[in-house]
């Protein structure tokens, strides 16, 4: 029992094999087929001239084809042409729809938003503690009966909470600091007094999470902050001031920790 026995050749095999749509086995069993029907291996013959001779002219070399070959090629391409135009108008319709599905629901519905989560990664949690510590530093400031404590003893901090605190610039003078309890485990807040920005606080927190984090701009109200972590401690610098100030500042700061 022969191959062409068991997988007879068809018109739609032969339309494949001028076409070039077949893999080699299959062409060699079309060919030993044809080359039993000189009749078929005729009109196959033909076809493959024309096929040929219309790749020739779209590709330009128009002489080189029969006129009535070229005229067919002229046809076709202009027949692809109307075909790739109503593409592109079918794509453009579609963009037109949800666009117009868009406005639609966005008055039906309300005007649509981007939400924070999408726009911009939120802050870590320590910010919010370091924000709250803050306020509280400022409620402090205004009361004669909490005495600020100015002593700032970096090893001692470190030797009690194992926070490793930045070098401060010159220019600034420390008016308190406080150890604060959070979910994290104790805390550091330091109130200082800054020519640029007046009062600011640097807040250190260990959060349990070894990281690397650059310094981060977190606007939040009236109250900004710029956050980073080296390592296993996280700081975050707070006041009411321009946020480039206090990224600016959180950068000379992370400096200092390298």
């Amino acid at each position: 029992m022969t191959a062409s026995m068991l997988d007879p050749v068809t018109e739609a095999d032969l339309d494949a094999y001028v076409d070039d749509q077949m893999d080699v086995v299959r062409r060699i069993e079309v060919e030993a087929y044809l080359s039993g029907r000189p009749e078929a291996a005729a009109r196959v013959m033909s076809d493959l001239r024309t096929r040929d001779e219309l790749r020739v002219a779209l590709a330009g070399s128009r002489g080189m084809a029969r006129p009535a070959t070229a005229d067919a090629a002229r046809r076709l391409e202009r027949g692809l042409g109307r075909g790739r135009i109503l593409g592109v108008l079918q794509r453009a319709a579609a963009v037109a729809a949800f666009v117009a599905a868009g406005w639609l629901a966005n008055g039906i519905i309300g005007p649509m938003s981007v939400t924070k989560v999408i726009a911009s990664p939120q802050p870590p949690a320590y910010v919010d503690d370091a924000v709250r510590a803050h306020r509280t530093t400022l409620v402090r400031e205004s009361m004669a009966s909490q005495p600020e404590a100015p002593n700032y003893n970096a090893g001692e901090i470190r030797a009690a909470t194992a926070i490793v605190m930045p070098s401060l610039p010159k220019d600034w003078k420390v008016r308190d600091v406080q150890v604060y309890p959070s979910r994290f485990g104790p805390s550091v807040e330091m109130a200082v007094e800054t020519k640029e920005m007046g009062l600011v606080s640097l807040f250190a927190i260990r959060p349990g999470t070894f990281d690397v984090v650059k310094p981060t701009v977190a606007p939040s109200g009236d109250i900004s902050s710029a956050y980073f972590q080296i390592g296993e401690v996280a700081y975050a610098v707070v006041a009411k001031s321009e946020v480039h100030d206090l990224d600016r500042a959180a950068e000379a700061l992370a400096r200092t920790l390298y």
